[in-house]
């Protein structure tokens, strides 16, 4: 998936940090490490009850990201984070008020090595994550070559782009209340967890089926160019290498749909469809699906 010739995108709207390192095994650190392990399987910001979850670590050196034009976001992996954020916010911004919710931005942050945030400190193994407590959403820049390495993914510009379009679809569900509303204290293949996870590829899949149409109002180009069959498929095989039955097994274990917090491969492929095919709110209610 290409950004559209003629694009320009503005900087500021995600920091890079660099030379950060996570928390050391003790004091304040490991607590900040345990609350954010905490929230990403539970749902439940713990931090207040531990003491903090922010402290420990070595901060590093933060820069934001510059603008980038359409070719250069093509091409570089942060450039690319930002643009798709601005494509993000336009296509939002838009769909939020018609359904009753205000909206705001999310701020991104790039790392490499750990850095600190309001859920705790987070570590190259953390993986991409929407943070309530700050809103923000952050990118561990070595996240796609594990997942191409590690769990089989194909890899590909839509597919990076699909991992920032879930977790800003966390962002919504914040705005729309429901990270208040769900229990995601516990897993199983239909729990509240699963149904939050689910709601989030469908609407990455809801701003992926618009993009291509969407006109950024500062160039006077869509965002995005047309997705081609073969960056669907890329994008349909990261939703499969990051589910919970193909985690499993890659991890040797069996497969235990008692344990899901996130969806299957299935699941998640089918969810992310159903929002590019239909493109509303309410084909993204899986708390409203009898089944998932």
């Amino acid at each position: 998936m290409t950004f559209s010739e003629g694009g320009q995108f503005e900087g500021g709207r995600v920091r890079r940090r660099s030379g950060g390192r996570a928390a050391a095994a003790g004091g304040g650190g490991l607590v900040g490490v345990i609350a954010l392990a905490i929230y990403l399987f539970t749902g439940q910001d713990v931090s207040p009850l531990l003491g903090g979850g922010a402290g420990g670590g070595q901060a590093g050196q933060v820069s934001d990201v510059g603008g980038c034009t359409a070719e250069q976001a093509n091409a570089d992996p942060t450039c690319r984070f930002s643009a798709t954020l601005q494509s993000l916010d336009a296509y939002w911004s838009a769909t939020l008020p018609a359904a009753g919710a205000t909206f705001t931005q999310p701020p991104g942050e790039a790392f490499e090595g750990g850095t600190q945030t309001a859920c705790g400190a987070a570590s190259s193994s953390t993986g991409p994550f929407y943070c309530p407590a700050d809103q923000t959403i952050y990118l561990d820049l070595g996240f796609f070559q594990v997942l191409q390495s590690q769990f089989g993914a194909q890899g590909g510009p839509l597919a990076e782009m699909y991992v920032y379009a879930h977790e800003y679809g966390h962002h919504v569900q914040n705005l729309t209340g429901v990270f208040d509303r769900a229990d995601r204290s516990g897993g199983g293949a239909e729990s509240d967890s699963v149904r939050v996870e689910l709601q989030a590829d469908c609407y990455a899949g809801m701003w992926a089926g618009d993009a291509a149409s969407r006109v950024d109002p500062d160039t006077g180009v869509t965002f995005l160019e047309p997705i081609t069959e073969e960056e669907l498929a890329q994008a349909l095989d990261a939703a499969a290498a990051v589910g919970d039955d193909h985690i499993q097994q890659q991890s040797g274990g069996g497969v235990d749909p008692h344990t899901w917090t996130h969806g299957s491969s299935e699941q998640r492929q089918r969810w992310f469809t159903r929002g590019y095919e239909q493109g509303s709110l309410e084909a993204c209610d899986t708390f409203a699906a009898a089944t998932l």
